[in-house]
């Protein structure tokens, strides 16, 4: 355990944090409701992950990586990144903090509590852009701060009548049926509460086309518990994997599955000290008057450099096994994924080393270059995950079908002999680490990870014309353009204007006119 005053507030450790998921959440699956997300397989050993990060801010070594003091006023501890940030110091603790804990999950953890925390901070930042509301913004960030709080997000419209204005598909879309004394009654649906079942908390708001109608223009946290709530799963790959393979088969399916479920309001209470944003004027403003997306890039950033390093390393060693890693076309695919992998970590750091000051003394990351990772990320992931597929070619399935094959003395000795791995390396070694990487890239698991990574900002078009934007907005085409007319300048239709240059007049073949 870290060692520390019993008067100074820690966050809650791993079984704590598993404890406060006891709660009667309505959560379905396979048909029936979940009784306790902590025991079901589909979601258990996801949960023990979690329970992970929470145990590490208690640990003697990785807590001095995580943990910084409290600025509620309580006086105790939280992880570095649920801290409104006012120096670059403050972002490298964050950083480090993100690290500290993804490394634990490899990278592929991508909603950890610290991704909502980019937003969170945010209300304690400029609690005033949220103007009534502005109390219950500190409020929060308080209350997620001393907590650590998991808290999901939900701001996605569903794929249903997408041809028609958004505001008018108040069937299915989240919208306020009615004002209460004691809050907003809620109804419809978001898509998709990626890790729900597993959190404490959830965020929903409105983001995307501009709205009209103040029924639509909301946004708010409540307990994922809140009556009328329900979360309706996907396929579990973790249950899948428990089913019909074992750990040693899909060694990151069993344990690292953020459920993407289906969030639906019937009818819940918010009330009114859950209500961030009420108004069609804020709602608007939402996304770019709070600074929240360039922090949550850079949590995003952080912890895809964890998921690269994984990666990276898993290819190398699939190439020892398949004996191939010395080809130069081979070694140069490998030298790629590093490359892009030491890409990231360089606009990473250099969101911090060019942070600008934000609202309320805080210091913010780099927008540009975020924007720049995110217009990138989608690319290469899938560049990644081709490469694999192709320098590993067959190797990704030449593989005995469960790990109880390796324990069957019938095909022991047949597996020794034509499964082992090159360079002294056994059958078991192979199964090993070949199983792992197919998990990665190939797997249903694999397959969802690439489409999270694709979709993760949302539509690419709508990136660079952001970038498109802050770049007229904020002068820097206007400056590339002048770029260009210096150059232009120098020179027109009778040849050199620029003196120091030398007219060609002398040696010229064409005739003058």
């Amino acid at each position: 355990m870290l060692q520390t005053h019993q008067t100074i507030p820690m966050p809650p450790n791993g079984d704590a944090f598993l404890e406060s998921l006891r709660d009667g959440r309505e959560v379905w699956i396979y048909g029936e409701r979940v009784k306790d997300v902590t025991t079901h397989p589909a979601f258990r050993n996801s949960g023990r992950s979690l329970a992970r990060l929470y145990d590490a801010m208690h640990d003697p070594v990785l807590g001095r990586r995580i943990l910084v003091p409290t600025d509620t006023g309580n006086g105790g501890m939280t992880h570095a990144f649920f801290k409104n940030p006012h120096t670059k110091d403050d972002l490298r603790a964050g950083r480090e903090a993100i690290l500290a804990w993804q490394e634990l999950v490899f990278g592929w953890m991508g909603r950890t509590p610290d991704y909502k925390a980019s937003l969170l901070t945010k209300l304690g930042a400029h609690p005033e852009f949220f103007g009534e509301y502005a109390d219950n913004a500190r409020a929060w960030y308080r209350k997620a701060q001393e907590g650590v709080l998991h808290m999901a997000h939900a701001i996605v419209n569903p794929p249903v009548d997408r041809h028609r204005p958004f505001d008018e598909v108040n069937d299915v879309y989240v919208h306020v049926e009615k004002e209460t004394d004691k809050g907003l009654i809620v109804s419809g649906a978001k898509v998709v509460a990626t890790g729900a079942p597993h959190t404490q908390y959830l965020f929903v708001s409105h983001l995307g086309a501009p709205t009209t109608k103040k029924e639509f223009s909301l946004a708010f946290i409540v307990p994922t518990n809140t009556p009328g709530t329900k979360l309706l799963c996907r396929g579990s790959y973790e249950y899948n994997a428990a089913v019909a393979t074992s750990p040693f088969d899909y060694p990151l399916s069993s344990r690292l599955d953020e459920n993407d479920a289906i969030l639906i309001f019937d009818k819940a209470l918010i009330p009114w000290e859950n209500v961030i944003v009420y108004d069609v004027d804020t709602i608007n403003k939402f996304e770019s008057s709070t600074g929240w997306e360039a922090r949550a890039i850079l949590q995003a950033s952080t912890r895809m450099s964890v998921k690269m390093d994984f990666l990276a390393g898993a290819l190398s060693k699939a190439l020892d096994i398949t004996g191939a890693g010395k080809f130069r076309g081979v070694e140069a695919a490998l030298g790629e994924v590093i490359n892009w992998r030491n890409l990231v970590t360089g606009i990473r750091d250099g969101m911090i080393e060019n942070a600008k000051p934000g609202f309320g003394g805080s210091m913010l990351p780099c927008k540009e270059y975020g924007l720049a990772y995110a217009a990138m990320a989608p690319k290469l992931y899938s560049r990644i995950r081709e490469l694999v597929e192709t320098v590993v070619a067959s190797g990704l399935i030449y593989l005995n079908s469960n790990a109880v094959d390796l324990k069957t003395p019938e095909i022991r000795p047949y597996l020794e002999r034509y499964l082992r791995g090159s360079n002294g390396l056994t059958v078991d070694d192979r199964s090993k680490t070949m199983k792992l990487l197919w998990d990665a890239i190939g797997s249903e698991f694999g397959a969802r990870h690439e489409l999270y990574e694709l979709n993760y900002f949302g539509a690419p078009e709508l990136l660079h014309l952001g970038v498109l934007q802050g770049a007229r907005s904020g002068g820097e085409l206007d400056r590339m353009r002048s770029l260009v007319e210096t150059c232009m300048n120098q020179y027109d239709v009778n040849g050199w204007t620029a003196q120091d240059f030398i007219s060609p007049t002398d040696v010229t073949t064409i005739r003058s006119r």
